[in-house]
């Protein structure tokens, strides 16, 4: 649980749930306001109608704009979610919402926010993944107002000295540009262990807590301490004990920036630590860490903003450009895990009341087999092209029947199959479907909010959602163990394998290798170098003896730490 206490020194403490390691110290600052619109109950005359529309067609074009071009300078899951947003400012059924209250004799500044309300209502009502994009289209609504009212951009101040930002929930626009030098550490009151906010943090660097209760009530200005290894803020903290913490936590990050690869475990256990990249330049950005090669190859990400599908050429042509940064190393490419929060327009996605549990990953295929056949062809193309030997897995297979129709389609090509567990069914019926295919790669992201049945973005609900669940932990040591009777490796791909602790425990129950942001992978593998795989084994026996996540952290901790 959330929640405030006072220490035996009379410092104020909060806590949250913890999601970037990293201890920041500073004064508080906050995101600047949205642009007030006016109230303006008048109706726009006939004649300037058409010029109101223009004005509103040419803010939404601007802040899409903007945001593609962020996009182009950042990387990783910054570059992931900016290139999302942009395509949000120009989504059509938002648009024509925005464009009916006008054409009525509604200001454009007002159609705006109506039609942003009026979406954001319907996501709130399905709730799932699709809640995940009330924030981001908060974002783009106050974005797209600021310049039809021709006032800045709003977003997060750049302040003087080194600071902790509290915030509600942070836009990804706003997270992504953060200067990791300036904030030091990231609180929210809403979010959760997988929301934007707390993946741009992961690949910043920057200490953060989600899900914080009674962040509200503190004021700009006050110092505050941010542990994002423990959850706990300090209010008002002991100068000379918080420098000293700041300082163990950035000797410690020497420490990690030491490591060099491979992966491998004290006593010599290997354990695969590889990198989620979007596009090729975020495989090449990975080329710089210790990677060993790439877990996770995002390609829905690369497509998020066309309107037509790419040809297998383009495709080949993207695809090559990751297996290239990576020649000689293991490649693991991932087909299109569209629908819910992440829309293709080319792929044609019904409106449904539960997107989340509706057509979306392998089964837009069932829907159109062309879609996924022209992207296993782009595969295969970028593969002969560059001498590589890519594995192919596909997103929310539920059966073993799905496993054995995409392992088929894939070996037609001369590639290697596998499939992504994120749903409970899968991973108790692992051994079935590993009859099919070659490996498996566990979503920690969505198997924790189907187990749980939680919406992983809701901010009441993170302590359901965290990965440390022993009930999430169950079924990956399930799904390992099947790997193991199999001889046939398992991968988690998903957020928990970017926490170092965490990640030590997944070995333990039989994991193979480690997916995660860059920014991760030292962490991750540092930690994997102090342990043994007694120790991991031990840690993996006790977190699942508990009952919750704080006494499985809690447990391991005491094994581990």
């Amino acid at each position: 649980m959330t929640g405030s206490l006072r220490s035996d020194t009379q410092e104020t403490v909060l806590r949250g749930t913890p999601v970037v390691p990293g201890v920041g110290y500073g004064p508080v600052i906050r995101p600047g306001r949205r642009p007030d619109v006016p109230i303006d109950t008048s109706v726009i005359d006939d004649t300037a109608r058409g010029a109101e529309l223009e004005r509103f067609r040419t803010a939404a074009s601007t802040v899409s704009t903007r945001l593609r071009g962020r996009a182009e300078l950042a990387t990783g899951a910054a570059s992931e979610v900016l290139s999302a947003n942009a395509a949000m400012a120009q989504d059509r059924g938002w648009i024509r919402a925005a464009e009916k209250l006008i054409a009525a004799g509604s200001p454009a500044s007002s159609a705006t926010d109506a039609a942003t309300e009026q979406f954001t209502a319907m996501f709130e009502k399905v709730g799932g993944l699709m809640a995940e994009r009330v924030t981001d289209l908060r974002d783009i609504r106050d974005r797209v107002i600021a310049e039809i009212l021709g006032v800045p951009e709003p977003g997060v101040p750049v302040p003087a000295v080194p600071s902790v930002l509290f915030a509600d929930d942070l836009a990804p626009a706003d997270t992504a540009g953060l200067d990791a030098t300036l904030v030091v550490g990231l609180a929210t009151s809403l979010g959760g262990p997988t929301s934007h906010t707390a993946i741009i943090a992961r690949q910043l660097g920057i200490a953060c807590i989600v899900a914080v209760a009674g962040l509200d009530d503190i004021a700009e200005g006050t110092p505050a301490l941010v542990d994002g290894g423990t959850g706990l803020i300090v209010l008002q903290p002991d100068t000379t004990s918080a420098v000293e913490q700041v300082a163990a936590a950035k000797a410690e990050l020497d420490r990690v920036s030491q490591w060099s690869g491979p992966g491998a475990t004290a006593d010599g256990h290997a354990v695969d630590i590889l990198a989620n990249v979007q596009d090729g330049a975020g495989a090449r950005a990975a080329r710089n860490s210790a990677a060993d090669g790439i877990g996770l190859f995002r390609t829905e990400l690369c497509f998020l903003d066309r309107d037509t599908e790419p040809t297998v050429d383009e495709q080949a042509e993207i695809y090559g450009q990751v297996l290239e940064a990576f020649e000689g190393h293991k490649v693991v490419v991932r087909t299109l895990d569209a629908g819910s929060d992440k829309p293709l327009r080319f792929a044609n996605h019904a409106d449904e009341a539960n997107p989340a549990l509706g057509i979306r990953g392998i089964r837009i295929a069932e829907q159109d087999r062309g879609i996924l056949y022209r992207q296993l062809d782009g595969i295969a193309a970028a593969a002969k092209a560059t001498g590589s030997s890519p594995w192919v897995m596909a997103p929310m297979i539920a059966t073993a029947a799905e496993a054995a129709a995409f392992a088929a389609d894939v070996r037609e090509r001369g590639l290697k199959p596998g499939v992504m567990i994120e749903v409970p069914a899968a991973a108790l019926l692992a051994e079935h479907i590993l009859e099919h295919v070659d490996f498996l790669s566990i979503g920690t992201n969505d198997l924790a909010q189907y187990t749980m049945a939680a919406d992983r973005m809701s901010s009441q609900l993170a302590a359901l959602t965290d990965p440390w669940q022993p009930a999430v932990l169950a079924l990956v040591a399930h799904t390992a163990k099947a790997g193991a009777a199999a001889g046939k490796p398992v991968g988690v791909c998903g957020e928990a394998a970017a926490d170092p602790l965490l990640a030590c425990v997944l070995v333990g129950l039989g994991i193979t290798s480690l997916s995660a942001a860059s920014a991760a992978i030292a962490h991750v593998g540092a930690k994997l170098s102090t342990v043994t795989l007694d120790q991991c084994k031990e840690a993996a026996g006790a977190a699942l003896r508990t009952d919750s996540s704080t006494a499985a952290r809690a447990a391991v901790g005491a094994i581990l730490n």
